[in-house]
């Protein structure tokens, strides 16, 4: 279940600005950021092997249930996304710098959207 929460409606218009300019490295740094959030509404479900006839048939048979995120869970992980950028720009810092500039540069556009 997809909220329109303020940091959720952030991220998209940036996204919708930055397909707009065609600024590839702004928009998969946007698209990675709400599939984060998208990734931590779900909720694990229970594994079970079985016979392909007891398999779910028809549309909509195999959804389950999203989880409900606050904005405090939404900035907690836009925050682990800032941090795993920032880690990135560090450790590709002395072998790749491209890579490094452009992960830092990816954090701080993440920074900037969080802090609205």
């Amino acid at each position: 279940m997809t909220t329109d929460s303020p940091l959720r409606t952030r991220l998209r218009s940036a996204l919708l600005e930055a397909r707009r300019a065609r600024d590839a490295e702004t928009v998969s740094t946007l698209r990675t950021a709400l599939a984060a959030l998208e990734n931590a509404e779900a909720v694990p479900t229970e594994a079970r092997a079985g016979a392909l006839e007891d398999a779910p048939v028809g549309v909509g048979a195999t959804e389950a249930e999203r989880r409900v995120l606050s904005d405090a869970d939404e900035a907690a992980v836009l925050d682990a996304e800032i941090a795993s950028l920032q880690e990135a720009g560090r450790a590709y810092a002395c072998s790749v710098p491209e890579r490094a500039l452009a992960a830092r540069q990816a954090a701080q556009t993440l920074r900037g959207l969080r802090e609205g």
